[in-house]
């Protein structure tokens, strides 16, 4: 074993086999084939079954939906590729870690205890998918779309049991959660195209036009619900993900990769999920809306349940029961273990298994109030409003910090515990742009762009500034 080799190992004994607050070392980097899987398999996944029927409750058109979700997909890969990706191989550290090396350690404690809960309630309304399809058999009442606190004791039991084994699997690391998305998501991809297919047959598509016809021209949104045009689903769609590749979340896992090339595998989780399986969601609520049950509540003003798990039963059986299970897993186990690298910024005494099972009972606790899952178009947009701007500090030290002479992880390199240059350059953008959605009801996905640029901007204006004092 040589000398090198030897370190390595004492890194990766320190640091838990994750590499939490170390550069991840060149032998343990991974292939382009790891992510696609990950990606492919985390992003046709359980929030699909939920966002393609909500965007029917939306009342989109047909352009509206297949070109908007085109571009803004394209947006977020390429934000993925040329940002996040191209940072991360620079650096080979986690979110967490690099944030820390330039906010401070109790600036940056705030942030990640807001990024982990997020990230747990977001896990949580994944569990909630997957609970609509154990619940199956046994006959448990589904959620309904203005539903926020548990229907029954069956639905308590299952969110409960389903959260135990995610919580299981990702506690297991970044190996176990990328295996786990491999061996799922060729299932689960099947698994929305057949439900696709039936789909299209159950309504009666035989030409495209008949396809087209399915969303039209559009049509008032449900009751509670806000009305999308092209520029909500381009602007939406780029940002549903905001917080992982503007936000900078996904650092802590493209350090894993060789080249940044690797970017590129988030298409496979844009095209085939966000893309082919959104439709596919859509149209088996579209085949239920047709259904006497749902036109009776739309007739009595209220908006029919979206509930995956016999949606996807009434599609393709069996089999749709078991797509939807394993689609809310591929989704909370990459999310949880996201969670966990947060919490162990905070706690970095626990290993990263014990963060990752306190993540997992959080995003339980969450799972059992369908309120997250039922409104998940407005708060993935929340989420990404939140923290993307602390992704623009990293961006633009990362790309300007030579140009305008400013220290480089200054906060390490001052001993500063908390960075006031970071801090006000996001109270400053989050405060204004929040104040202009809710003052003038501005979408909020809308901000989410001038809001990062405006935060990374007053960084370094703030920063040239302070550092000079």
């Amino acid at each position: 074993m040589t000398q090198y080799h030897k370190e390595e190992d004492i890194i990766e004994e320190i640091a838990g086999g994750e590499f939490e607050r170390t550069p991840v070392p060149q032998s343990k980097l991974k292939s382009w084939k790891s992510f696609l899987g990950m990606y492919a398999g985390e992003h046709a996944a359980g929030t699909e079954f939920m966002i393609g029927p909500l965007f029917l409750t939306a009342g989109v058109s047909a352009f509206d939906l297949l070109v908007g979700l085109f571009l803004g997909n394209l947006l977020a890969v390429l934000s993925w590729r040329f940002l996040t990706a191209e940072i991360a191989i620079k650096n080979r550290l986690t979110l967490y870690f690099q944030l820390e090396k330039i906010s401070g350690k109790k600036l940056v404690t705030w942030y990640n205890l807001a990024n982990g809960v997020l990230f747990c309630f977001l896990a949580g309304s994944m569990i909630t998918v997957s609970a609509t399809a154990v619940g199956i058999p046994f006959d448990m009442p589904m959620p309904k779309l203005d539903d926020t606190m548990p229907n029954g004791l069956t639905w308590i039991i299952i969110v409960i049991l389903i959260g135990a084994v995610i919580s299981l699997i990702a506690a297991r690391g970044y190996d176990m959660v990328s295996k786990a998305a491999n061996w799922m998501s060729p299932v689960i991809v099947l698994a929305f195209l057949a439900c696709g297919i039936v789909a299209l047959n159950q309504l009666g598509v035989s030409s495209l036009s008949d396809f087209w016809n399915i969303w039209g021209e559009g049509s008032e949104p449900f009751p509670g619900q806000i009305k999308y045009t092209f520029w909500h689903v381009v602007i939406w769609s780029w940002f549903a993900n905001g917080a992982m590749h503007i936000g900078m979340s996904d650092l802590s896992v493209f350090r894993f990769a060789k080249k940044a090339s690797s970017g590129w595998t988030t298409a496979a989780g844009m095209y085939v999920g966000h893309y082919m399986a959104w439709i596919a969601a859509a149209l088996l609520y579209a085949v239920y809306l047709k259904s006497p049950e749902a036109q009776a509540l739309l007739s009595g003003g209220e908006a029919p349940p979206v509930a995956p798990g016999p949606l996807a039963n009434n599609a393709i059986g069996i089999f749709g029961i078991i797509a939807v299970v394993l689609a809310g897993w591929t989704t909370a186990n990459p999310t949880i273990y996201r969670a966990g690298l947060a919490f162990q910024a905070i706690l970095p005494k626990l290993s990263t298994a014990k963060v990752t099972i306190l993540a997992g009972s959080i995003a339980t606790i969450a799972g059992l109030f369908p309120a997250f899952a039922m409104k998940l178009l407005g708060f993935v947009a929340l989420y990404g409003f939140i923290l993307a701007p602390f992704g623009a500090v990293i961006v633009f030290e990362h790309f300007f910090h030579k140009k305008l002479g400013i220290v480089k992880n200054y906060a390490e390199a001052a001993n500063l515990q908390f960075n006031k240059s970071v801090f006000l350059a996001w109270v400053i953008s989050f405060g204004l742009f929040y104040f202009i959605s809710v003052q003038f009801d501005v979408f909020l996905s809308f901000v989410t762009l001038p809001a990062w640029l405006l935060c990374g901007v007053l960084f370094l204006v703030f920063s040239k500034t302070f550092q000079k004092q």
